[in-house]
């Protein structure tokens, strides 16, 4: 038999948490909430490890001596991520008040906090808060990237590694048993008609948001090229549909590079561009996360301006670095950004990764498809280069 795929697992852990409310008594409820207090300070304890793990092999790969196409390149796929997160502010704080309506209302007076509380928890606190952990893999990644040596770097892809080790044999085989914890005590505690109603709305204003995100990279792609962006658009679907069937985009790259080439991009361009976008092109990954968080901080009524929401995709456009090939990657290195700059507690952090993986093929597919406009720019600025 075919093994469950992180996504069904989660589904199914949704699905058995609301079923088991009607009827677990109040004590087998706690057995699973104090799993879950247990397992988020055990986050809490590693987020800034996987931030130090992921984030800074991953910039020290960008090397150094890839010359002036690696720093367009890395600057086309960072601003497109981030204009994506800004794009999805902005169509979330005109369109949730209309689309969600008493929904926000009702998240907002869920209280998860005095009815149902765990038999014991057992704390782990963070040798270095997220924010230190953050500058140490930015100073780690920079000086490993220009320095000569190796060992420094055998280091940092050893102990990404292992960090990759622990998350996906620990964390992510745990998560299901998280998710049915966390539905478990909202159904117990009558909250879980508001949750799925308003998760519906969402999954559903999401997948626009991709399909217009997509449009537009295409339409920028095209007017920098002179290629129909529309055709260009559809001879990258092929990329798309892998991905939504593998949910990683380097297991996607093959057929990405391919796709790519088809649309008139360089051989040599396409194999310098896909590879690399496909490490820090997220524009998709972005979309889903600032999208569900702005959704909980306005329910919750935690700070949801354009000035905090703009510090937190800045720096959520680096730490996209840091997602690894495992689904659901890139949730777990931005929960450390979604505890110290939005706020978000233990339950909040359950809800994104629900919501998150609910999505998280689409979200790839996505990326891998943007991954063909970035190439199709690149493969442009080179070729006027080349001219001049």
């Amino acid at each position: 038999m075919k093994k469950l795929g992180i996504l069904p697992k989660i589904l199914i852990a949704i699905a058995l948490g609301i079923g088991c409310s009607f009827f677990f008594p109040g004590w087998a409820v706690r057995v699973f909430l104090t799993f879950n207090s247990i397992f988020s300070n055990f986050l809490g304890m590693f987020i800034p490890l996987l931030i130090i793990g992921l984030v800074a092999p991953g910039i020290a790969d960008l090397g150094k001596g890839a010359g002036k196409l690696l720093l367009i390149t890395v600057l086309l796929a960072y601003s497109s991520t981030v204009l994506s997160g800004v794009f999805t502010y902005f169509s979330c704080y005109f369109a949730y008040p209309h689309i969600l309506g008493n929904g926000l209302t009702a998240l907002g007076n869920m209280d998860m906090s005095n009815t149902l509380t765990p038999y014991f928890t057992i704390e782990m606190p963070a040798f270095i808060s997220v924010t230190t952990a953050l500058v140490i893999a930015f100073m780690l990644g920079l000086t490993t990237a220009t320095i000569t040596g190796t060992t420094m770097r055998g280091f940092l892809i050893d102990f990404r590694d292992i960090i990759t080790t622990v998350i996906t044999k620990v964390i992510i085989p745990c998560l299901p048993l998280y998710i049915f914890g966390i539905f478990l005590q909202m159904g117990a505690e009558g909250h879980v008609g508001a949750v799925l109603g308003a998760f519906l709305k969402i999954v559903g204003f999401i997948f626009l948001l991709h399909v217009t995100e997509l449009v537009f990279l295409f339409l920028v792609a095209g007017s920098v090229t002179h290629k129909n962006p529309f055709r260009a658009l559809v001879t990258m679907l092929p990329a798309y549909v892998t991905a939504l069937g593998t949910a990683s985009s380097a297991a996607t790259i093959p057929v990405t590079l391919q796709q790519a080439i088809k649309n008139g991009v360089r051989e040599e361009t396409a194999s310098f561009t896909v590879p690399l976008c496909a490490t820090i092109h997220m524009p998709c990954s972005i979309l889903k996360i600032t999208a569900v968080a702005y959704a909980i901080t306005l329910s919750m009524g935690l700070p949801s301006d354009f000035g905090t929401y703009i510090g937190f995709i800045m720096m959520l456009g680096i730490t996209m670095v840091a997602a690894p090939g495992v689904p659901g990657g890139a949730i777990m290195a931005a929960l450390g950004l979604l505890s110290s700059m939005l706020g978000f507690d233990s339950n909040m952090q359950g809800l994104m990764i629900a919501i998150y993986i609910a999505m998280d093929s689409f979200g790839t597919a996505g990326n891998v498809t943007g991954d063909g406009a970035i190439a199709l720019i690149v493969d442009r600025i080179r070729g006027r280069k080349t001219e001049s």
